[in-house]
């Protein structure tokens, strides 16, 4: 199942998609239909088979109609792997650590499907990093690596847009990696009985159509069990916590002479079985 959050009528909500006896693709508006106000809380409630259930599956809007908000709009955590593909550590030479190289994102530079990516006033050297990100179904702390993809709810796409010079004037990656509107997530969320083998999953990266980045998942130096083991030592996850996995090679900055996005381009990041976020970019106007 295909798990979203949109805007319906300029509110709120979240559904999961139906494909019509047509084929043609829709949304049920879950939110509309429960007492859950977000993904999240549904995620969190262990609601969403009973929701397909209640809600069925006769779609209340077309797909090709909403507004896609980020697939989680309220995460209590948003935990980034970097440097967490071979050949993105070669890239800046960094990397190889035994543990892995953990960043935070807010939930508030963040920005779903199709809305714009947004290059800050202050930088003309916005990057992309397209990321598998899985995200928690089930409150843990200290889990164990056989029983670490049972709390996992399922699994979407992450565009890390990294604002490189102000990621490297210090050794901390923060503010680059939280300008607003910077951070793409979606489309949806696909649950994990149709992720498939989660070592096949592959990832492709095109800024206007030339593809940047490509790799599959069991090139992940730390792979998804191991990264919540890790996480869930110094925290508990909960459901809804966002797991952004690593980007592999290929990132703009490395290229000679580099490749950053502005205004005009589109940014779009495949994950196959997920699908894809895509993003046009644009330059921040100054007010």
């Amino acid at each position: 199942m295909r798990w979203l959050s949109f805007l319906r009528d300029g509110n709120e909500t979240f559904g999961y998609v139906v494909v019509g006896g047509d084929g043609s693709e829709g949304v049920v508006d879950a939110g509309a239909r429960s007492e859950f106000v977000s993904l999240r809380e549904a995620i969190a409630a262990d609601a969403l088979t009973q929701l397909t259930g209640s809600c069925g599956d006769q779609a209340d809007v077309p797909l090709a109609d909403i507004d896609y908000l980020p697939t989680i709009t309220d995460p209590a955590k948003i935990m980034c792997v970097g440097l967490n593909y071979k050949a993105h550590q070669e890239e800046p030479g960094r990397g190889g650590e035994g543990y892995p190289t953990i960043f935070v994102r807010f939930a508030d530079a963040q920005m779903g499907h199709n809305a714009p990516m947004v290059r800050p006033l202050e930088s003309t050297s916005l990057d992309f990093e397209g990321e598998i990100a899985l995200i928690i179904g089930k409150a843990g702390r200290r889990i164990k690596p056989a029983d670490a993809m049972s709390h996992v709810a399922g699994f979407s796409i992450y565009n890390d847009g990294s604002v490189r010079d102000y990621q490297r004037q210090t050794s901390q990656f923060t503010p680059g990696k939280n300008f607003a509107s910077t951070g793409g997530f979606g489309p949806w969320m696909m649950t994990m009985d149709e992720v498939g083998d989660l070592d096949a999953m592959e990832i492709t990266t095109r800024l206007n159509g030339e593809v940047m980045q490509n790799a599959t998942s069991d090139l992940l130096v730390h792979g998804f069990a191991e990264i919540l083991e890790y996480c869930s030592t110094f925290v508990e996850l909960k459901p809804g916590d966002v797991l952004v996995t690593g980007t592999p090679g290929g990132v703009g900055a490395a290229r000679k002479p580099p490749v950053f996005m502005d205004e005009g381009d589109l940014i779009e990041v495949e994950v196959k079985p997920i699908g894809t976020l895509s993003n046009p970019v644009v330059a921040e106007v100054a007010s």
